[in-house]
């Protein structure tokens, strides 16, 4: 079983910057690839990023790309975006999630935290 919390959301205007944290506790965190998932109004959730357990690899999905990084620290059992150059179509709630894989698919995901909410003004 993983824990997961989210923080650093928060209300930013079109072009400026948040770094999300997401906190893990219980079994070792080093064992699983995490990824941040995002969901708007209305909308379906979707994938943001992902990254392996030994930082080799990363995914992002198109509209990202350039503009976030994740990354993560095995040592404080905490995964990371930084989230730069943000649009007003970045608003959403932001998840992290763990898997056993390194995937894009989220039910691929065994864990989830509650969320963060990101809103970019225009």
């Amino acid at each position: 079983q993983v824990q997961l919390v989210e923080s650093g959301g928060g209300l930013v205007q079109a072009g400026g910057s948040l770094r999300l944290s997401c906190a893990a506790s219980g079994r070792a965190f080093s064992t699983y690839a995490m990824g941040w998932f995002r969901q708007a109004p209305g909308k379906d959730r979707e994938f943001v990023a992902a990254i392996s357990r030994t930082y080799i690899s990363t995914y992002y999905r198109d509209s990202v790309k350039g503009r976030f990084t994740i990354s993560r620290d095995n040592a404080k059992n905490t995964v990371y975006l930084q989230m730069n150059s943000l649009k007003p179509e970045d608003t959403a709630v932001y998840y992290c999630a763990a898997s056993l894989g390194l995937t894009t698919t989220d039910n691929e995901y065994a864990y989830w935290g509650q969320g963060t909410q990101v809103t970019v003004s225009s």
